[in-house]
């Protein structure tokens, strides 16, 4: 069969390299001058390829429709995907969390994986070539580019999200999958910073081993243990870019339709006790010191005068002078500091866009639309997205070979 895939990210080449293994003739359209233009920027240019682990944690970390990838997940697992790569000659390696990089930490030596794979393949590859129209006439589809025109027994759309729009990915599909007929779930920022409140002069901080909520409407929904820094405008960092990604289901037209904030926990791992005893000590101790000071002990130097003021304790009272009901303070803003997100960041600056074509018009076996034969969507085009460590990744390479072995 003739197959034109568009779109020549991680979904798209896989794809196509597949496909043409199995005989059929595979034309790859990619708008940009270079392949896996948006691979070379993941993992902070070290492509966190995919994350050893099996299916349950899988599944525990996609955000929507984890149902959906199930099956393509068991087709293609992640190690799988190690196989695959280490077999085009990329030695790999596994750090913290499970997540799978290049031993040489350079993305582009994964991408070179996957061009020498679809070129072994025969893959017809057709590079700045922009697609202008999709149209289906009988059993035919006719493919449209600024440079050419192109009939295909099939077409697959992997054309990706709108976050990163300068590595192609402009939402392209989204408007093809809307002229045949199907929905588009409302697209949000994933894996995003927050925009919060009262964060001046805290720009490159960085906190370690806390524990942050995600408090909705007054109600805790969603915390997230680990690393966290503070921007000149907000708060990112790993636990940050997992939680909006949590959140992001009441962003709705660029703003929450909810009351949004967080809630630190500079100290997880020491309860009220432990830390009334702790405060007990050092206030004896250090009773003439000014509690500025006392506090460096407790937590970075400038994050003590945001921390005392929403404990409402001045920076000046020495530590002989602190009440009970102070004390009482001091450790509850400890466990419970608090800032009001206003919003998210640009969905341009997203590591990952959620929402997309609806799964529910979509057979989970093998990618295919349910209301256009021959049609198949995989990767970030689809409304199934997760949290960092190299989860996204996977599911673009899974539901590759999902509609891949579909055709065989």
């Amino acid at each position: 069969m003739r197959i034109i895939v568009i779109g020549g990210g991680p979904a798209g080449m896989f794809s196509s390299g597949l496909l043409a293994q199995e005989g059929h003739t595979v034309t790859l359209i990619e708008k940009n001058e270079k392949l896996g233009k948006k691979l070379y920027i993941t993992g902070k240019g070290r492509c966190n390829v995919t994350n050893d682990s099996d299916r349950e944690n899988l599944i525990n970390n996609i955000v929507s429709n984890p149902k959906f990838a199930i099956g393509a997940l068991s087709k293609f697992s992640p190690r799988d995907t190690m196989s695959f790569i280490e077999s085009m000659g990329c030695p790999l390696k596994v750090e913290r969390g499970n997540r799978v990089f290049p031993v040489s930490d350079k993305s582009s030596d994964i991408i070179k994986c996957f061009e020498k794979f679809i070129k072994q393949a025969g893959v017809s590859i057709h590079l700045e070539e922009t697609v202008l129209s999709i149209k289906k006439e009988n059993d035919l589809f006719h493919v449209s580019t600024q440079k050419a025109d192109y009939d295909s027994d099939i077409v697959v759309i992997a054309t990706g999200g709108v976050s990163y729009p300068t590595t192609g990915s402009t939402g392209d599909g989204y408007k093809w999958a809307r002229e045949f007929g199907h929905s588009i779930v409302d697209v949000r920022p994933g894996l995003i910073g927050l925009q919060v409140d009262g964060v001046e002069g805290l720009a490159g901080l960085t906190l370690k081993n806390v524990q942050v909520s995600a408090i909705v409407n007054g109600k805790e929904e969603e915390f997230e243990f680990g690393e966290m820094l503070f921007t000149h405008h907000g708060v990112s960092g790993p636990v940050i870019l997992s939680l909006s990604s949590k959140i992001n289901k009441y962003y709705v037209n660029k703003k929450f339709n909810r009351s949004i904030s967080i809630s630190i926990d500079l100290k997880p791992a020491l309860d009220h006790d432990t830390l009334d005893a702790r405060f007990i000590k050092d206030l004896g101790m250090k009773s003439n010191m000014d509690i500025k000071n006392i506090l460096t002990d407790y937590m970075p130097k400038s994050l003590i005068p945001i921390y005392l003021k929403q404990a409402k304790i001045g920076e000046n009272i020495k530590g002989n002078a602190i009440t009970k009901a102070q004390r009482e303070a001091l450790i509850n803003t400890i466990k419970n500091m608090k800032f009001n997100v206003k919003n998210m960041d640009n969905i341009e600056q997203a590591i990952i866009t959620s929402g997309g074509v609806n799964v529910k018009d979509i057979n989970p076996k093998d990618m295919q639309s349910k209301l256009v034969p021959g049609l198949y969507f995989i990767g970030e085009v689809l409304d199934i997205d997760a949290l960092t460590g190299g989860f996204n990744i996977q599911l673009a390479l899974s539901t590759a070979f999902a509609l891949a072995k579909s055709l065989e």
